[in-house]
């Protein structure tokens, strides 16, 4: 069983998203907590947190159905210690506020180098906010996601991906997201049926599939191996629908959340349904 959305709006409180995600079709949901272009924001009140909740059970979703996005100023690879540290609280931030609404899954940009320092040096800054991050909370898990390689961003290959993880100290609660685009982009194919089962047969090998826990499903503006970071509604762009149609074939994307982040919202409802359709 597939569990298929979108990165819904929470315009009017947080307790919106889930039903947003109802009224589309979905049986996944992603969001953000707060304005994800701003360092900080009002804390989520006690009634905000019970309203989210209950809006999840009334509309029938649980929390590994649901994957959480963080901000896309933070950049846990900076080289400059300021930086880093002022993501890193902002990085807490939002793994506190996932607590707060019973959320498991965090997912989040590794960020970027800026050509500044060597990227192991990087990677190694991301795995030491990931630690110090999960020591501090309980049952949210850090989720990586894989990224374009467009410019100096960290996290473009699966052995990134999985140097980051050989330095969490808690092998339980980290795992990654496949954005679909970004993978394309990077230069992992999956447009045939061979290209398709050779990409997961390295990340099975690379990072391990029990590490697995989301999927954003975007076509790709971009083409291939072409670093270029800009989603596209499925079937508008270079991946098309075949790849779609098989991902959603595949078990071993079963009872994950599939989230869509394609541009044209309005496409969302039609393009679940469709998805779903794959999936019998």
């Amino acid at each position: 069983m597939k569990w298929v959305g979108a990165h819904v709006s929470i315009a009017g409180g947080v307790s919106n998203a889930p039903i947003n995600a109802a009224a589309i079709g979905a049986t996944a949901f992603g969001l953000f907590t707060k304005n994800q272009r701003q360092w900080s924001a009002p804390p989520c009140s006690d009634e905000q947190a019970q309203a989210f909740k209950a809006a999840c059970a009334e509309k029938g979703f649980q929390p590994a159905q649901i994957l959480v996005h963080d901000s896309y100023l933070i950049n846990l690879a900076s080289p400059d210690a300021v930086a880093r540290e002022k993501s890193f609280k902002a990085f807490l931030d939002e793994m506190q506020r996932c607590e707060q609404l019973g959320m498991t899954l965090l997912n989040f940009h590794p960020g970027s180098h800026l050509n500044q320092i060597p990227l192991e040096k990087a990677l190694a800054f991301v795995a030491e906010q990931i630690n110090r991050a999960l020591s501090s909370t309980h049952k949210v898990t850090a989720v990586i996601e894989n990224t374009a390689g467009q410019g100096s961003n960290v996290g473009r290959s699966f052995e990134e991906l999985a140097e980051i993880i050989a330095q969490v100290d808690d092998k339980k609660r980290v795992g990654v997201c496949i954005d679909t685009c970004h993978a394309f982009a990077a230069g992992y194919d999956l447009r045939t049926p061979s290209a398709y089962a050779a990409t997961w047969k390295s990340f099975e090998t690379i990072v391990g599939l029990k590490y697995l826990r989301g999927v954003h499903l975007n076509d790709s503006k971009g083409e291939f191996n072409s670093h270029l970071d800009r989603h596209a509604s499925l079937g508008a762009g270079h991946l098309d629908w075949p790849v779609f149609k098989r991902l959603m074939q595949d078990s071993r994307l079963d009872r994950i959340p599939i989230i869509l982040e394609t541009p044209d919202d309005s496409l969302w409802a039609e393009e679940i349904r469709t998805l779903m359709g794959f999936d019998q």
